[in-house]
């Protein structure tokens, strides 16, 4: 059974900004069949990227990620055989990318989808075309990172990845990682405590100088992408020691919104 991470979805106040970052700074292209009012759908030609407007009860954050599977009936039936005590979801038939959602053990919410389905269109099938630079990884921080990433071994195929972090785990289906971080509230001294969920998002580029002078770029043509800093004060330098003790990138930043992107080359 081969499985592929297939998009990620975020939350935030300023959706249509966001896009606009990602498109101007790492060449995501925006989906024609877009639904404006509902969100802002973008991607690299491998993984798409859903931006939703925050509504209330939403934390604008990094929310969670989709995988597409060849058989999703065997998927759901290997889940509900190997895991009876996790749930299956039927999504609304509004979403033009994903059938079901479901979560790990440890509550890390993914949607699931069947490939060359109907459903999936434009972004969230994998094109003939990519953007240089991609999503390549995304760092999760749960309870129990090492079971977490053999149940996706287990119920997905995905392969285990060597990693250069401490007591992490990963599993790629060969394009995508996703990285399994420990949650210690131990970890937040000196800063304020984040709980479990997706820490940053991951993106590959071809030169990370060309790229620093990108970000730069457009900045200056439209202060409103400029980034979020990362790192300002003592509490926010803490923040940035955790996660780059926790993270693949030689460029440690954030997006407009503030969510943390780890930069690899």
């Amino acid at each position: 059974m081969a499985s592929k991470i297939n998009h990620v979805a975020m939350m935030s106040a300023n959706y249509a900004l966001e896009s606009k970052f990602y498109e101007a700074v790492f060449g995501m292209r925006n989906s024609p069949k877009a639904r404006p009012a509902r969100a802002v759908s973008i991607g690299d030609g491998y993984v798409g990227m859903n931006i939703n407007p925050r509504r209330a009860g939403r934390p604008s954050r990094l929310d969670h990620f989709g995988i597409q599977v060849d058989d999703l009936e065997s998927t759901v039936a290997r889940i509900r055989e190997n895991h009876p005590e996790l749930e299956v979801l039927k999504r609304p038939s509004t979403r033009p990318f994903v059938e079901l959602a479901s979560y790990d053990p440890d509550g890390n919410v993914f949607d699931l989808s069947q490939a060359k389905s109907d459903k999936l269109k434009d972004i969230y099938t994998h094109n003939d075309w990519q953007s240089e630079r991609r999503v390549s990884h995304v760092g999760i921080r749960t309870l129990n990172p090492e079971s977490c990433a053999e149940y996706y071994v287990d119920m997905f195929d995905l392969k285990s990845a060597n990693l250069p972090i401490e007591k992490a785990y990963g599993v790629t289906d060969g394009m995508v990682t996703l990285i399994f971080l420990p949650w210690a509230i131990q970890d937040y001294a000196g800063t304020a405590v984040v709980g479990p969920g997706i820490e940053y998002l991951g993106f590959k580029v071809e030169d990370i100088a060309k790229f620093k002078e990108d970000v730069e770029s457009a900045g200056k043509s439209n202060p409103l992408l400029t980034p979020a800093p990362v790192g300002l004060g003592p509490q926010g330098q803490a923040r940035l020691a955790l996660f780059e003790r926790n993270s693949l990138g030689a460029l440690h930043m954030a997006d407009p919104d503030g969510n943390l992107l780890d930069i690899v080359a």
